[in-house]
């Protein structure tokens, strides 16, 4: 009876006309376009049809009852390297409708790109998989983390490698122009590097050499990239993280603006907090961090050099428009597990150490010198948030990874970054129209990065789908508790299989390698 009626269910199966029909949704297709009724069919892994099909068959039926369907979310600029192979089903992310990310962000990506590749495939992830090659990755393997400009010969030895990327099928280059050692090069290398990218229809994402003080000329720069090595521009997690400048977010977008009437083709992506999240190395002078771990710790040894170190920083930090580091939370610290969610202000007083900016400054060098902190920092404004949000040409990026549910106390972007742009700015504030929220997260991406069959709901593109119901979407990590999955993802399909259903994750791990 048993194999009678496994036979009966296959025979069905294979009569049917579509693996998977979402019958009565809204469907929001990714163009920015009004919403409007269909059904939406899959099969094979691809969008079969969409329109009126009442007299289609299905192996599964699904009554979206008015939900929202719209395609899966493209998240521009993750780090999952590390942890994808920790939580091969990228839980966190298909929870908030994430069914592709582009890693190998901020100058930093696997060394090996076909070989990363190969253990995903082999492995099995939940989502897709688009990379970057990164330049503090290439600079680091010719020239370690010396704080000079490279020789010609060193520039050929780079380019090998960004071409090498390239070839396996890397999305573009990115730079991390705050962070060692790209910070030691010039604009002259950033372009070579670019050029060797171009030459295979890559991206430039850049994470900018300044994002406060200096931000007018760092947008500069990364147009300059793109103009000279002929590619596309993508700037990183756009924002205005200087206190002293909050509000003058216009400004930077009307500069962004102008390079795109000139023809460079600019664009930008945020994440929808005003708090960041980086290491703790960015508070100290880059050149006091030149050349290892080992001759950090010999620098932070010597109290001249200490003491020279704690004089530009207390400039730094003064310069950002803070009186202290109550601004800085630790967020991941693997020597040390009892100092996560705790500010540095905390920390100090903790350690019995006298209050004060000076005294808190050597808090953090003693933490450098044990191996150094990822931190979270309260550095940006709502209102910034918002008026870079309506930019028409921003796009929606966590700046966050792949998370072990539980450990440390990350940045909740990771867990909610589109549910909280959904909830917050689409349904609470109307900041901006739910269609073009999900136009950000879907076919501005993916237009951006190349990727010719994902970012819309069309016939024949790949079956990245999410359904949900725009009244219930809801993040609930925080920065107090940030590992808390988003609520009102029904259902979420990549490549035509489903990750999560009725909220839940299936274990499911049919995502792909999307190379350029």
């Amino acid at each position: 009876m048993r194999l009678l009626l496994i036979s009966c269910f296959l025979a069905a199966l294979q009569a049917a006309d579509f693996d998977i029909l979402i019958r009565n949704a809204r469907v929001v297709d990714g163009t920015g376009n009004p919403w409007y009724h269909a059904d939406v069919a899959v099969k094979d892994g691809r969008i079969a049809a969409i329109g009126r099909l009442n007299q289609a068959s299905a192996g599964r039926t699904i009554d979206a009852a008015g939900r929202v369907v719209a395609p899966g979310f493209i998240d521009v600029h993750t780090h999952i390297e590390g942890t994808i192979e920790k939580v091969p089903g990228a839980d966190n992310y298909v929870t908030d409708g994430v069914t592709t990310v582009v890693t190998g962000n901020c100058g930093g990506s696997e060394e090996d790109l076909p070989g990363f590749f190969s253990r995903l495939e082999k492995l099995g992830t939940g989502i897709n998989v688009a990379s970057l090659v990164g330049h503090n990755t290439v600079r680091r393997q010719v020239m370690g983390t010396a704080n000079r400009q490279a020789t010609p010969e060193e520039i050929g030895k780079m380019q090998a490698l960004v071409e090498k990327a390239m070839q396996a099928g890397a999305a573009g280059f990115s730079t991390g122009l705050i962070y060692i050692p790209g910070t030691y090069a010039d604009t002259n290398e950033v372009v070579a590097l670019a050029k060797a990218a171009a030459r295979y229809g890559g991206v430039y994402a850049s994470h900018m050499r300044d994002e406060g003080a200096r931000v007018l000329e760092a947008i500069e720069e990364a147009a300059r990239v793109g103009r000279e090595a002929g590619l596309p521009v993508q700037l990183a997690h756009f924002k205005i993280d200087n206190r002293r400048l909050w509000g003058s977010s216009p400004k930077s977008i009307a500069l962004v603006e102008k390079f795109r009437r000139e023809g460079v083709d600019v664009v930008v992506d945020q994440y929808p907090y005003d708090r960041s999240s980086t290491g703790t190395g960015i508070l100290l002078p880059s050149w006091a961090l030149a050349d290892g771990q080992e001759k950090i710790r010999e620098r932070l040894a010597d109290p001249a050099t200490r003491a020279r170190i704690a004089k530009e920083m207390e400039r730094m930090v003064k310069a950002l428009g803070h009186k202290d580091y109550s601004y800085a939370m630790v967020a991941a610290c693997e020597h040390d597990r009892s100092l996560e969610g705790k500010t540095i202000t905390q920390i100090n007083r903790e350690k019995g150490r006298r209050k004060g900016l000076k005294h808190e400054i050597q808090t953090i060098l003693d933490l450098q010198a044990a191996g150094g902190a990822q931190m979270v920092y309260h550095s940006m404004s709502e209102r910034d948030v918002e008026t870079i949000l309506r930019y028409p040409n921003t796009a929606i990026g966590s700046d966050g990874g792949v998370r072990e549910f539980g450990v440390g106390v990350p940045h909740p972007r990771s867990y909610g970054t589109n549910a909280r742009v959904l909830a917050e700015f689409v349904r609470k504030r109307g900041t901006i129209t739910l269609e073009d929220a999900v136009r950000k997260m879907t076919s501005l991406p993916a237009r951006t990065f190349g990727f010719r069959d994902r970012g819309l709901l069309r016939d024949g593109f790949a079956a990245d789908l999410v359904l949900f119901d725009p009244g219930q979407v809801q993040d609930r990590a925080t920065f107090q508790q940030p590992h808390q999955y988003s609520a009102g993802f029904d259902l979420v399909l990549v490549n035509g299989r489903p990750v999560v259903e009725n909220g839940k994750v299936t274990g499911e791990r049919p995502g792909r390698i999307v190379k350029r």
